[in-house]
């Protein structure tokens, strides 16, 4: 299957590298490989992508897009989101074909975690 004009790659503004990295392996075991002080690019979390540093942060109440993973477990993954130091900003609801939370990471960023079970 051809990669063209497929989404390929995303990017996420980070306040601070090192907690952004801490907190991403520890919750989902993503990897990182630095590209100088102000960008570091992530792999094994489903489509590659980076964090550029930066004071801002995505949010869906400034109209960001939504970047949403899956789970098999939801409460689980919550759980984990919480002991890596992320955040809840919606607690686990229900809509149409599952369930899901929003969460924030160290710098603020909005994400969201779906299940169908």
């Amino acid at each position: 299957m051809s990669n063209h004009h497929k989404i390929n790659y995303v990017e996420f503004p980070a306040k601070n590298m090192y907690k952004t990295k801490i907190f991403f392996a520890k919750a989902f075991d993503w990897k990182f490989q630095d590209y100088g002080t102000e960008y570091c690019a992530f792999f094994g979390a489903g489509i590659d992508g980076g964090f550029y540093q930066s004071d801002k942060s995505c949010s869906t109440d400034n109209g960001s897009a939504l970047i949403v993973l899956y789970s098999d477990s939801l409460e689980n993954t919550q759980t984990i989101i919480e002991q890596a130091g992320g955040s809840i900003i919606k607690p686990i609801f229900e809509f149409p074909g599952g369930r899901r939370f929003h969460f924030g990471d160290p710098n603020g960023n909005e994400f969201a975690v779906w299940s169908d079970k």
